[in-house]
């Protein structure tokens, strides 16, 4: 592989006598990943399923390297969330945060969602996560991601980080910050970014960096946690943006992040004298490097930061008034009759005919852009309610009160996922016509109409599988 020879010389000014295994590491072939969504499954439950070829992350209990062959895309479970592809060490960022449910939580750069969902599988349904991307192409890969996952409890904007800033001032218990990078850690995975590296790539990014991390701590509250992350070796992204920080945001410091084999500390050691002042400069040992050859992934940094002060009081819940047209609320009623997911009537918001699980207060949406706020349900059309591809994604096979539930071996569950028509006359669900919760494995793939044993195809056109 053919990398910058700027970059090199960097490199093996930072590494020292580590360089040669570095530019070694880019010899070996890539290691794959796919993090367990445990919204869905628990990882004792996924290892029985799935017919992959796993070998446990050793630093994380959800994560496993999959062999090539595997080829999980392609697999019905992978329409299912039951996992998401990732990268093995950007899957560290969100594993450190602390996130509990319960927790008002902001991915401030999530596209397009691998730590996002992540975050949504900690918070287990509770609570909030405002999942944001600035690019409105990213985003709606973002949304998708995380309606496939099934969160229930997701505002997903798109909107630049002063104006969120504006928006959720000291509102969120834990921020994770994946910053936008010059991609050094990424260069074995894609090529085509190291061909647009430069200096002046890492200085920009630096740049805003500096101003996207002093926005997330603008919107944390006293006693809060945050996790900046990069995929990128640069010293002035990394330490540099955390120094800066430091020094520019006195009530932030940094805290130790529990060791794995492999981590290396970070340090004040690569930046300029002017950095080099900064007062908690010397904490800069507890931030995290994780490099190709010392670990089974590709580069990373790691820092975790806490707002001086403490946490005070919970959440103020809203109360929503009723007041929807008795009409709308009789069919919805009607559909609901069959679904036994925990939710209460108060909380389904419907506008101009769409229907959403809204499960936080109004003022969340604010001003700002937003593609979706909480679940979308589905529809109203003709005096009927047409449930949406995503509440199939957020339910459980025993929250509906009939289900078709195909083998992952049986060649009807990709016909289904290719938008075609499925013979099930063979089947016995509990209603022999009308809508059907269609499952592989007894885990939800989408919605489906059964008449005379034919089952018409209701998946999302814009999901399905191509052949």
């Amino acid at each position: 592989m053919e990398l910058p020879r700027e970059f090199l010389e960097r490199m093996k000014n930072l590494l020292g006598a580590e360089y040669g295994a570095f530019l070694a590491s880019y010899e070996e072939p890539r290691r794959f990943g796919l993090r367990v969504n445990t919204l869905k499954i628990s990882v004792e439950e996924f290892i029985k399923l799935v017919p992959f070829h796993l070998t446990k992350i050793p630093w994380l209990e959800n994560g496993f390297y999959y062999e090539k062959e595997d080829d999980p895309a392609r697999h019905p479970f992978y329409y299912a969330g039951l996992y998401y592809l990732q990268e093995p060490s950007a899957m560290t960022p969100a594993h450190i945060l602390p996130v509990t449910p319960g927790d008002y939580v902001l991915d401030l750069c999530a596209a397009p969602g691998g730590k996002a969902t992540a975050l949504a599988a900690k918070l287990q349904g509770q609570g909030l996560l405002v999942a944001n991307d600035i690019s409105a192409s990213r985003a709606k890969a973002l949304l998708k991601n995380i309606e496939v996952f099934g969160t229930k409890n997701a505002f997903v904007t798109n909107a630049v980080p002063a104006k969120m800033a504006e928006q959720f001032e000291e509102t969120f218990d834990k921020i994770l910050v994946d910053a936008p990078c010059s991609g050094e850690g990424m260069f074995r995975k894609d090529i085509a970014n190291a061909r647009a590296w430069s200096l002046e790539k890492v200085a920009s990014c630096a740049k805003i960096q500096r101003d996207i991390t002093q926005q997330a701590v603008r919107m944390l509250r006293p006693g809060g946690w945050m996790l900046y992350s990069t995929c990128t070796f640069a010293p002035e992204e990394n330490e540099g943006t955390i120094a800066y920080l430091l020094e520019h945001c006195p009530e932030m410091e940094l805290v130790d992040i529990p060791w794995q084999e492999g981590f290396v500390h970070g340090g004040a050691r690569w930046l300029n004298d002017s950095l080099q002042e900064v007062k908690g400069v010397s904490d800069l040992q507890k931030c995290v490097r994780i490099f190709p050859h010392r670990m089974g992934g590709e580069g990373h940094f790691l820092a975790l930061l806490r707002k001086r002060g403490e946490l005070s009081g919970i959440h103020t819940q809203v109360q929503r008034k009723g007041g929807r047209p008795s009409r709308e609320e009789k069919v919805l009623c009607d559909f609901f009759s069959d679904v036994t997911m925990d939710w209460k009537m108060e909380q389904i918001e419907v506008r101009a005919g769409q229907v959403y699980f809204v499960p936080q207060p109004p003022h969340m949406m604010g001003k700002l852009p937003f593609l979706r706020n909480g679940l979308y349900l589905g529809e109203i059309k003709r005096g009927r309610f047409e449930p949406a591809q995503a509440f199939a994604m957020a339910l459980r096979s025993s929250e509906y009160a009939s289900i078709l539930d195909f083998d992952q071996k049986d060649p009807r569950v990709r016909r289904y996922l290719s938008g075609e028509t499925v013979e099930a006359d063979d089947m016995s669900p509990a209603r022999t016509k009308g809508w059907q919760l269609v499952c592989v494995n007894g885990y939800p793939l989408g919605w489906g109409k059964l008449v005379n044993g034919t089952l018409k195809n209701k998946y999302h056109p814009g999901w399905r599988m191509v052949q």
